[in-house]
């Protein structure tokens, strides 16, 4: 009878042990799966650049921006902005000239090209002794060098504004009293019948 009830104890709890080994290994493979199946960390976010800083103009004695834009609306307002106003008649210089070889060259280029139009209706013109690729020369010569100057013009419009700008930047450029080139006479003496004469130059820092 004894035999009877430890064989059923043992009955019902070898089923226990085995769902419980089961349990264990089903909650052990989940877990490995788990930690298989986990997706990967995402990878590091770039660190976002940091925005261009503006340059800044505050510490300079003269605006670069502010002098540039006075030179764009009128020349030389600009340099005389920087405290160089002696520029202003070379630039003003610079566009008299350039204006003047402009409408010299144009006024030829139209002269030859009337020329030309009056030879080819079988006209009387000013130039006689030219045949028609004479006067066809002349109209590309004059036109050529109107449109040239027309270029330097634009060019010294933008020299104008460059300078305008580079004057500005170095306007807090200090250039110390201590600098000096200095121009003195030199005199050698090698032996009392072999002397020199010269000049030396020097530059002080």
């Amino acid at each position: 009878m004894k035999v009877q009830v430890s064989h059923s104890i043992f009955q019902i709890k070898a089923p226990l042990i085995l769902v419980g080994l089961l349990l264990l290994c089903f909650s052990l493979s989940t877990v490995a799966f788990a930690q298989e199946s986990k997706p990967p960390p995402p990878p590091p976010k770039e660190k976002a650049k940091a925005p261009k800083s503006k340059p800044d103009y505050s510490l300079l004695p003269k605006n670069p921006k502010k002098a540039t834009i006075l030179s764009a609306i009128l020349p030389g307002a600009g340099q005389v902005y920087n405290g160089k106003s002696w520029k202003v008649p070379l630039i003003y210089g610079g566009f008299i000239t350039d204006i003047y070889f402009i409408n010299f060259n144009n006024r030829r280029y139209q002269i030859f090209k009337q020329a030309l139009a009056d030879f080819d209706d079988d006209l009387p013109n000013d130039f006689p002794s030219l045949n028609r690729d004479g006067l066809v020369r002349n109209v590309n010569y004059w036109r050529s060098n109107r449109d040239l100057c027309y270029l330097v013009l634009v060019g010294i419009y933008a020299l104008n504004l460059i300078d305008a700008n580079v004057d500005a930047h170095l306007s807090g450029f200090d250039v110390s009293d201590d600098i000096a080139l200095k121009f003195e006479p030199h005199f050698e003496s090698f032996s009392s019948d072999n002397r020199s004469v010269g000049l030396s130059v020097k530059l002080n820092f």
